[in-house]
């Protein structure tokens, strides 16, 4: 496995992209459009080719294609629920529960967990902080656990949702206490947690101060009323309005 050269790519490490340069759309002359998930790219999610890894051997689905329930402590919902409110199918679900079975048999996922996953997908970053945050955005209740429905009901909003889903995803992750703002400090740790991860093998090599410079490019265009907070309103209108953020959603695949 050689998942720093998988990531590489992944331009600056912003999940929000450069607000101060170009559109794409405008630099190759096309218009943009929301890309489709392919499962070659969901095989790129870190998350998923952390599951997939552990899938159990042929011949442990139950005799009626739902879910095994009997190994574990706590007990997901049903399959056909589960395929309701997420984009996943029904094989998608079963391949991504038998790993996340073998992985976690109690049916939990605790932050050391995620920590040691992208230890494991980025080891000549240091993962730790971001890995952190990451693990808030997906625990909605902040019990310091994450069960199956909360692990795949998220991962289907990074990888299928709708641009909308997106956005609102990632302010929940960039609003580090949950007060319903994102300000300049909490901008600025998400952004340093991700160069610390992966910047370094971007190209071109990143500056120390790229982060910070990112933060006050974003606040410029966000901050509408000048107020030093942006809000899930402000935040929403301004990215569906500038197509450098709508394309730069791809960076998503890269970093979860």
């Amino acid at each position: 496995m050689q998942p720093a050269k998988e990531v590489s790519k992944a331009s600056d490490g912003s999940l929000l992209g450069d607000l101060g340069h170009t559109p794409l759309s405008k630099k190759e002359g096309v218009k943009w459009q929301r890309p489709r998930l392919s499962r070659q790219a969901l095989m790129r999610c870190c998350l998923v080719k952390w599951i997939l890894s552990s899938t159990a051997p042929q011949g442990s689905d139950s005799s009626d294609g739902e879910l095994e329930l009997s190994a574990v402590r706590h007990q997901p919902e049903g399959l056909d629920q589960l395929q309701a409110q997420t984009k996943f199918t029904k094989k998608e679900l079963q391949s991504l529960y038998r790993g996340f079975k073998n992985e976690c048999p109690t049916g939990l996922v605790d932050e050391d967990t995620f920590k040691l996953i992208y230890a494991q997908f980025f080891p000549q970053g240091d993962a730790t902080t971001y890995a952190h945050f990451l693990f808030n955005a997906f625990d909605a209740d902040g019990n310091g656990a994450i069960h199956f429905e909360d692990f795949v009901v998220g991962l289907s909003i990074l990888l299928r949702g709708t641009v909308h889903e997106k956005l609102k995803w990632a302010f929940n992750l960039y609003d580090i206490n949950k007060d319903g703002y994102i300000t300049k400090e909490e901008m600025l740790a998400i952004m340093k947690s991700i160069y610390d991860m992966m910047g370094r093998h971007t190209y071109p090599i990143l500056r120390e101060d790229t982060p910070a410079e990112h933060v006050e490019r974003f606040f410029q265009k966000m901050d509408r009323n000048q107020d030093g907070v942006v809000t899930i309103e402000e935040f929403l209108e301004t990215c569906q309005k500038d197509e450098n953020i709508m394309s730069s959603m791809q960076l998503f695949e890269n970093v979860i």
